[in-house]
């Protein structure tokens, strides 16, 4: 009979899955899995004889029929004729929209905020504090609605434009605040535009591999290059210099007063204003004590010795101390992200048409397939919040300490 043993010659025994510390761990763990998914198998089983019980079945087909309402913001063409699919794509692209926005406007506000908060300067690091403190200590909801209020009571009407109000008037002639809305130029491509896209976005990857060049030639060569302009150059001269060669392939559709609204260009809802900005100032104030927490665990020497080899504090903020700082600041990064992306479900307080208000919202409503739409939902969060997690993974694993 044909035993098993172990690399050292062992024969294999069943006790060993319990005796032997090799095994028992492993053990343990297969026992937990079986446990888990009998107790899922249990209630999947329940949900079923209970839905066969009330004459009910889950069924998604109600995803092709007419959703039979309209969305106020949309990036896809959508009518009220589409279906509840296309409406639920529409409510993931909205929460996309204003997740993407949020934390990119977070981060910078919160990298400012963190680093002004360890100024020199007693009167900025004060009002910083003032900023962490006051909205990170109260709900998001909160000044969601403050914003929201705002806007649609200050700023003016549209029909205001037709007067000569002097609060009623276009910034540079072609952006228009109202209580409305932001209502802002839309770029308009012709066929050789995307060409110039195309040079910029591959400009701005040149940009980058510059930065990473000079970098390496300070750190092993200590030879200090300009960053700032070439930067600057590399991003916006190529892409410049193609626009006009080409004959201005990109145009502005401008917005314009017709009736009693204005028409053209891109319409930012003040739903959608309030929405982003609550979330990136709230988030703001946690990711500032992040950086500052962040730029405080760097040691004091190392500030000392980049400043005793002739470094001016910017670039020892950039070059000695944010680098390190990194490994600390990223990883809560990752949660505020994830809060974010969570958050933005509120957006039905103001109006603003997520994918909560559409699927979990007036699809769950009008169809009644409450199990359906909530699965769903909880599908499209978790593959926002498992996306935002690996790609911030990832950036942490290039940022985090390398040992020798």
């Amino acid at each position: 009979m044909t035993t098993l043993s172990d690399p050292q010659g062992e024969s294999f025994r069943l006790s060993m899955l319990l005796n032997d510390t090799r095994y028992r761990s492993y053990t343990f763990q297969f026992i937990a899995l079986v446990c888990v998914a009998a107790l899922f198998a249990y209630l999947g089983s329940n949900l079923m004889a209970n839905l066969r019980a009330a004459g009910l079945s889950i069924s998604y087909d109600f995803l092709g029929d007419p959703s039979g309402y309209d969305i106020n913001q949309t990036m896809i063409a959508y009518t009220s004729q589409s279906s509840h699919l296309r409406a639920s794509i529409v409510g993931l692209l909205n929460t996309l929209l204003v997740s993407i926005l949020a934390c990119i406007t977070a981060t910078i506000i919160g990298v400012v905020a963190g680093v002004l908060r360890l100024s020199n300067n007693w009167l900025v690091s004060k009002l910083m504090a003032g900023y962490v403190e006051m909205f990170r200590n109260v709900p998001v909801l909160i000044w969601i609605i403050i914003i929201f209020t705002i806007m649609t009571a200050v700023a003016p009407s549209p029909s205001a434009f037709r007067g000569d109000d002097p609060d009623a008037s276009m910034v540079f002639g072609m952006i228009a605040f109202t209580n409305r809305g932001v209502y802002v130029p839309a770029p308009v491509f012709e066929p050789l535009g995307w060409v110039v896209l195309g040079v910029f976005l591959a400009s701005i990857v040149a940009s980058i591999l510059y930065r990473r060049h000079a970098r390496k030639k300070l750190f092993d060569e200590g030879v200090l290059l300009p960053t700032t302009w070439p930067t600057l150059a590399i991003v916006f001269v190529p892409a410049i210099l193609v626009f006009f060669v080409l004959g201005r392939p990109i145009t502005l559709d401008i917005p314009e007063l017709g009736g009693f609204n204005f028409s053209g260009g891109v319409t930012l809802l003040g739903s959608l204003i309030a929405l982003w900005f609550a979330l990136a100032i709230y988030t703001g104030a946690f990711i500032a004590e992040n950086v500052r927490a962040g730029i405080l665990s760097v040691s004091r020497g190392q500030t000392e010795a980049a400043a005793a080899l002739g470094l001016r504090p910017r670039r020892i903020m950039n070059l000695v101390v944010l680098p390190q700082a990194l490994r600390v600041i990223v990883p809560p990064l990752i949660s505020h992200y994830l809060n974010i992306t969570k958050n933005s479900s509120l957006a039905i307080a103001v109006g603003y048409m997520d994918l909560t208000g559409t699927l979990g919202g007036i699809t769950l409503n009008q169809t009644g397939r409450a199990i359906e739409t909530i699965l769903l939902l909880m599908l499209f969060y978790l593959a926002i919040s498992l996306t935002i997690s690996g790609l911030m993974n990832v950036y942490n694993n290039a940022v985090r300490l390398k040992e020798r």
